[in-house]
């Protein structure tokens, strides 16, 4: 069977009853491959493919590109577009025309006539209208976490799914605008489903090797622990999405419509003709098989398609009459990945990715891996909350139809994947919208996160929870409610201990845990560093009350009852100034440790130096870390060597980051929870490097602004690691949060670089660590960071990551704005958290082990629900349900509940991953893994399960992809062979019905079992629950 509709489209997409229902008689559908215009063997088909690039935020709120408004910045207005498109399909069905941003069609369609909409599912069933993608939105590629991807991909699918069944299933994807492709999201898309993907923007050095090779289109590998799973077909188009040149037939551009009247002294079919043929003939020349893309279309085109489709008829029309060896038909992405199948090519093959993305000699987009470091941040808090709104829902409301509060969450962090959003490439206005679009969606959900905990605990007073900005380290409940409540829920699927810090005045606090006993708690005072720092605080908090929430069982919570003004046994830690003693050697040294780790810092600098690793018996890794600066270039853009860095562009002034002027104050704390070393590098830096109690990484928690800008130069700070690590010019990071990716310097995987950008050109994403490796040892150095960022090891040893950028010049790419954020005309403060692992591979639990469980907590942190007792005396609270535990027990260390959610009747989505790869622990967790969900689901009555693919949009059983050729065999391992030579060899079958993995669905019943599943390294599998 099919997923089709089960719900009314009204109550999931949160419209009232009254809605219109549908008159339309039942068609066959024609839709998907068969509904393609057929191609020849014998000449080129030219697949003239309509579209339209509509960004959700850009230039543009969301809202202003819907409706149309502010045309002075913009004539833009997508419920145009998608009226004058409709219009012109329906006058020819020769005509076809692909849209991609599920978001903008949702807001269309819920607005249509019930007659309206039956012409779109005809065009739809009919195969005239294609979905691409079909996402909440055409998602970044470099600092969108995968978690983020896999949800908004769910939630645009869903609603085509629901909208047009098996016809609104889209067969490729579609990522022509983002700056750079990603490994891991090519993995994402073949486990959608997918039978190809469309590409733009490539390394412009690598685009012009491919097409001279004819290596444009490729069989690319997303993950070499899933093999020919995660293949597919990929096309880096001609043109990016742009039209021919000459050929922009929109009320937007200046080239001239075709004229085909010979009496008109402005005839110009033949030089029209002449001039596409020569543009199509030389572009055909890069490209293996005879079939080539010409893209129609470009930003919010469209919007009077009548003048598109007349000239476009025409092209063609006299084109094919006047050509013997090139044919024009109307297409779509998935009829030209088709075509391509069909034509029987052996494609080449890429295994690494498509990072960094440069554009000229001086303009690599390195820049946006950093930009907006707040935005980054929310957006990571958004998921997080987003998971936990979504699992509360699933365990106390499952089956409840009833989810338009989830709906605004849902919606935002789809927004937030949008390749302008999370990228920090948007105007400012447009920023301050994605923040209030977010904003609300928290809210939206919080009334659902209330609703649900107080379902739990049963309490005789309602309790008003809320969540404080503790980012801001500011807390109306805790700093001035004399009895509050502190629940601390956890959204992973294993018990997890976590140290929780509420700002609060003075020191007279108690914390009661669930049994009436006082816990552990310090009290530790806010330096005037971080107050002078954080101008926008509304907070009179002098300390923070430090205490452990321990073992917070797995999707549950632990409830915490919290007194002032009552005698208490707290340690308050209090600071102790470091002297610089210029005369002091390196030997002389203050620490700060606990019971596996020491951070030794240098009195004279002020720096840390080295790091004592206590249970590797006291080995000691010589280690310095700063925060320094890069100028950002100026420049008027006029010619690539006068490329300034800005919202996309890094590019720094000099090949050495600046120190700058320095006030090096350094003070320490320590106590029985934590020893924190405080420093103040100058005034608008400042840092703090922590370890907890029994923790296996060192924090460093970093606060940078307001940048100073009054010398006229813009600055881009990094944090920096530096080690005596031998790393060979070698470093790893992650893609999109999950696989590590060999990065070597100054060196690409498939063609030999010229760099005149030494810097940028070697920055790459890193969405959530980034590692070196010791080549003489088994030594490895993690650091794991709290959002989106760009980094590098430019020398060996070395590892930094940009924090924060300030710039006072466009990079001449769009935006024209200078990256310049500030709040009441003052610099914005960024502040987060890196921490740094060190290990041996060869310990019981591997730093690659460690990392990956440390940066999942820091994903998916436990989440802090604050609220007044209002009356609740502790003998009341005490007669609460105060510790929950979930759905989940018994959950293997190396599994992740990446979903659990409601889904359609009285059923829930679940998927679970295991999350480490075949080379983290390859003696234990790195084998494949099998539970039962019948015991770590045992608070759920599991009539049936079914798998489906990645989006929930196709049963497993019945996705059938199509099977590719590829030239070669592909490496086992790309991370193995990279700066090695390969030999070539015969030529392989791609497809996932040669899968190495085992057959998904049979294993559901094996042994007897009927709801055991077995999880391979890096595999995600989902299901659909019904309870």
């Amino acid at each position: 069977m099919k997923l089709y509709v089960i719900f009314i489209l009204s109550i999931l997409f949160c419209m009232s009853d009254a809605r219109p229902k549908s008159t339309q008689k039942n068609v066959k559908a024609t839709c998907g491959y068969e509904s393609c215009h057929p191609t020849r063997r014998d000449i080129l088909n030219v697949h003239i493919v309509p579209h339209t690039h509509d960004d959700v935020g850009w230039l543009k709120t969301i809202d202003q590109y819907y409706y149309g408004s502010r045309t002075l910045i913009q004539k833009a207005g997508v419920q145009y577009i998608i009226d004058s498109v409709i219009d012109e399909l329906l006058k020819d069905p020769v005509r076809r025309f692909v849209y991609v941003e599920s978001s903008f069609f949702e807001k269309w369609w819920l607005e249509q006539s019930v007659q309206r909409q039956d012409q779109v599912r005809e065009l739809v069933s009919e195969g005239r209208l294609e979905f691409a993608g079909g996402a909440w939105s055409m998602n970044d590629e470099a600092a969108v976490h995968y978690h983020s991807v896999v949800d908004q991909l769910t939630w645009g699918l869903r609603l085509l799914n629901d909208t047009f069944g098996e016809c609104g299933l889209p067969k490729s994807g579609w990522q022509i605008d983002p700056f750079g492709h990603s490994r891991e999201l090519a993995n994402l898309w073949a486990a959608a489903g997918f039978d190809g993907l469309l590409i733009g923007r490539i390394d412009y050095q690598d685009k012009s090797r491919r097409i001279k090779e004819q290596e444009a289109e490729m069989m690319w590998r997303g993950s070499d622990d899933l093999g020919t799973e995660s293949d597919i077909l990929t096309g880096a188009m001609y043109n990016t999405y742009s039209p021919p040149p000459g050929f922009c037939f929109d009320i937007l551009c200046a080239d001239d419509p075709i004229i085909d009247d010979v009496n008109s002294p402005d005839y110009n079919v033949d030089k029209m003709v002449d001039k596409f043929v020569s543009y199509v003939s030389n572009a055909a020349k890069g490209y293996k098989s005879n079939n080539l893309i010409i893209t129609m279309g470009g930003d919010f085109t469209y919007q009077d398609a009548l003048v598109w489709y007349k000239n476009l008829d025409k092209l063609i029309k006299y084109v094919n009459e006047r050509q013997t060896n090139m044919t024009l038909l109307y297409s779509t992405p998935g009829c030209y990945i088709k075509a391509l199948h069909d034509s029987n090519t052996e494609w080449p093959t890429k295994q690494d990715d498509f990072f960094p993305y440069a554009s000229d000699p001086h303009a690599f987009w390195t820049g946006y891996f950093t930009s907006r470091p707040n935005s980054k941040f929310y957006e990571r808090r958004g998921n997080n909350f987003l998971q936990v709104c979504k699992q509360l829902f699933a365990q106390t409301k499952a089956g409840d139809p009833d989810q338009s509060k989830l709906y605004p969450l849902r919606s935002a962090m789809g927004i937030m994947q949008h390749h302008d959003a999370i990228t920090g490439t948007e105007k400012q206005h447009v920023t301050n919208d994605y923040h209030r679009i977010l904003e609300n969606g928290i809210q939206s959900c919080l009334s659902v996160a209330n609703d649900a905990l107080n379902d739990i605990m049963a309490s005789p007073t309602k309790l008003n929870f809320t969540l404080c900005q503790l980012n801001m380290t500011q807390c109306d409940v805790s700093e001035n409610s004399n009895a509050f409540v502190v629940t601390v829920y956890n959204p992973l699927c294993q018990p997890i201990s976590n140290y929780i810090r509420l700002p609060v005045i003075g020191t007279d606090y108690v914390v009661m845990n669930a049994a009436g006993i006082p816990l552990p708690t310090q009290m530790v005072p806010l330096s005037q560093t971080l107050v002078s720092q954080l101008k926008n605080r509304e907070s009179n908090a002098t300390h923070e009350i430090i205490f452990k929430a321990d073992q917070v069982p797995p999707l549950g919570f632990r409830s915490y009852y919290v007194l002032k003004n009552t005698s208490s046994d707290a340690f308050v830690s209090e600071f102790k100034k470091i002297e610089k003693d210029e005369s002091s050697t390196k030997a002389d040294m203050i620490a700060i440790e606990n019971e596996n780790i020491q951070v030794s810092v240098d009195s004279s600098t002020g720096l840390v130096s080295k790091i004592t690793l206590k249970n590797l018996g006291n080995a000691e890794v010589p280690l310095t870390q700063d925060i320094l600066y890069y100028n950002g270039m100026k420049g008027n853009n006029s010619i690539f060597a006068n490329r300034a860095s800005g919202a996309y562009i890094f590019r720094p002034d000099g090949d050495k980051p600046e120190v700058g002027e320095t006030i090096r104050e350094n003070m320490i704390l320590k106590g029985p929870i934590v020893q924190e070393l405080h420093q103040r590098i100058n005034n608008w830096i400042s840092q703090v490097v922590r370890v907890y109690s029994q923790d296996n990484h060192v924090e460093f928690e970093w606060l940078v602004g307001p940048i100073p800008i009054e010398d006229g130069i813009g600055k881009e700070v990094i944090s920096r690691f530096s080690s005596n690590l031998n790393t060979d010019s070698t470093f790893y990071t992650d893609s999109n949060g999950r696989q590590l990716l060999k990065r070597i310097l100054n060196k690409r995987p498939t063609w030999d670089l010229e760099l005149e950008e030494p810097i940028s050109g070697n920055y790459y994403p890193v969405t959530s660590m980034i590692s070196i490796k010791d080549t003489t040892s088994n030594r490895e150095l993690y650091v794991v960071n709290d959002r989106a960022q760009g980094g590098s090891s430019l020398k060996d040893g070395e590892v930094e990551l940009m924090v924060h950028r300030r710039l006072l010049h466009d990079d001449a790419f769009g935006v024209e704005e200078a990256l310049n954020e500030t709040i009441n005309g003052v610099g914005i403060v960024a502040r987060g958290s890196h921490y740094l692992v060190i290990g041996n591979t060869d310990e019981s639990e591997p730093p690659a082990v460690y990392s990956r469980q440390l940066a999942l907590k820091k994903l998916l942190q436990t989440q802090t629900f604050l609220a007044p007792a209002n009356g609740l005396s502790l003998t009341q609270w005490l007669e609460n349900n105060n510790t929950f535990t979930g759905v989940l027990s018994n959950m293997p260390d190396n599994v992740h509940m990446l979903t659990l959610e409601p889904w359609k009747d009285k059923s829930l989505l679940l998927r679970l991953e295991h999350y480490l790869q075949k080379t983290d622990d390859p003696a234990n967790l790195s084998k494949p893994v099998t539970v039962d969900l019948e015991e770590i689901l045992p608070g759920l009555k599991i009539k049936s399960i079914k798998e489906t693919t990645l989006g929930g949009n196709q049963w497993k059983d019945e996705a059938k992809r199509l099977q590719w050729k590829a030239s070669k065999n592909m490496d086992e391992s790309f991370n193995d062979i990279y700066h090695k030579t390969c030999p070539e060899t015969k030529s392989e079958e791609v497809s996932k019905n040669k899968s190495t993995l085992r057959d998904h669905i049979s294993n559901l019943s094996k042994n007897g079992k009927k709801f055991e599943i077995t999880l391979s390294p890096m595999e995600i599998r989902t299901f659909v629950l019904d309870i």
